[in-house]
């Protein structure tokens, strides 16, 4: 099973090439493209076989989305938020999530950060806010929504809580959302990360839940970083399919001026091999830290078993691996001149795509302060969610 998700990904990569323009332009994904993403079996690759899923690794899972983005980065990107569905089911009531999930090919979205409002009501709670960044909402079954709880219309925290204010996540049918259509960015354009909006929707305490509390079994995939790990086969594949592109041309450009071909042009021999070997350390970083920790965790082990730069490797190999693409990118249109500027060129996509990939929070200075002052015993500002606390 594992190896055939990665084997049709790898066989849609070239589809969703030749789409690529099709789909930045609707600014969504056609819903002909989520079909075919379906039938790769990638939104279902994060349920184990407790699920009669194929339970793949964190490094599985990332490699079935490097080969997505080697053709698309919307498409790819939509994939692996749609993939972290069975990831989301560890944290539910297990009888609850297979109620909720009946299918292992249905695709949640949804923004985790706390940007809501939760009052208590008998039974659950009323849920109200606008949300940023829904990745895939518009073809979403389910959107999990952070938010932040009030009872009686006072913050409200747990007994015992180390917060003044605790927040959870709220699972809600896609249909009792509002979409607005504001997704018009540099790039990426076609993950359709549109803002949405609730306004009082009564939510199930049974569909709540937070990923400090897995609820399913015990493993790699039960842990509050597992669905950002995956997330790096995006940048990844962009930086892959741009250095063959580049590979490409210079094996068939001639320098009229200089005399010779490209691929003779020492110019371009040692950018190349440059980039090469920033790629294969960049790329070897995502996944040293993650056989590391993955081994770690499948023993039986926990976070806490892995030494504090062991711990740290994850969250910083990721945000390598986003910034680290777009220079990449960045550096091979510089390489290709103006064989990169025009639209028809990939090269123009790839440079907008890692550069907006590039701004979300798994490759800013958050990370590293995060990761820093776990080093250092002082206070992550995202330590629950990189797993360092």
């Amino acid at each position: 099973m594992t190896s055939e998700i990665l084997l049709r990904a790898r066989e849609l990569a070239p589809v969703l090439r030749e789409r690529a323009p099709e789909i930045e332009a609707n600014r969504t994904l056609p819903a002909e493209v989520v079909e075919l993403l379906r039938g790769t079996g990638v939104f279902g690759m994060c349920y184990g076989p407790e699920w009669g899923g194929p339970g793949l690794t964190s490094m599985e899972q990332t490699e079935v989305v490097e080969a997505l983005a080697y053709g698309d980065a919307s498409a790819a990107w939509c994939a692996v938020i749609g993939a972290n569905t069975g990831i989301y089911a560890n944290f539910l009531d297990q009888t609850v999530a297979k109620e909720v999930f009946p299918r292992l090919d249905l695709v949640v979205a949804g923004l985790l950060q706390p940007a809501g409002r939760a009052e208590r009501v008998p039974g659950g709670f009323r849920l109200s806010g606008r949300w940023s960044f829904g990745s895939g909402v518009k073809h979403a079954d389910w959107v999990t929504s952070g938010a932040f709880i009030y009872d009686g219309g006072r913050p409200w925290a747990a007994p015992g809580s180390k917060h003044r204010h605790d927040s959870r996540q709220f699972l809600v049918p896609r249909e009792q959302v509002e979409v607005i259509d504001n997704w018009d960015t540099t790039g990426l354009c076609g993950s359709g990360s549109c803002d949405y909006t609730m306004d009082g929707v009564f939510v199930p305490e049974e569909h709540t839940y937070t990923f400090a509390t897995p609820q399913g079994r015990p493993g790699p995939l039960a842990q509050p970083d597992s669905f950002t790990r995956a997330m790096c086969g995006v940048p990844l594949g962009v930086a892959r399919a741009a250095l063959d592109h580049a590979r490409e041309v210079a094996t068939t450009r001639y320098d009229r001026m200089a005399g010779r071909s490209w691929a003779d042009s020492w110019r371009v021999q040692t950018e190349l091999a440059r980039l090469e070997g920033e790629f294969n350390a960049v790329r070897e970083g995502v996944y040293g830290a993650m056989r590391r920790q993955w081994a770690v965790l499948a023993a039986g082990g926990t976070l806490d078993d892995l030494t504090p730069t062991e711990r740290v490797a994850s969250p910083l190999s990721w945000l390598h691996a986003f910034r680290g693409s777009r220079t990449i990118v960045a550096r091979t249109y510089d390489l290709l001149q103006t064989w990169s500027i025009n639209r028809s060129s990939p090269m123009d996509r790839w440079l907008r795509d890692t550069t907006v990939l590039a701004q979300h929070l798994v490759a800013q200075d958050r990370i590293l302060q995060s990761a820093g002052a776990y080093l250092l015993g002082s206070e992550p500002e995202f330590g629950i969610s990189l797993g360092l606390v």
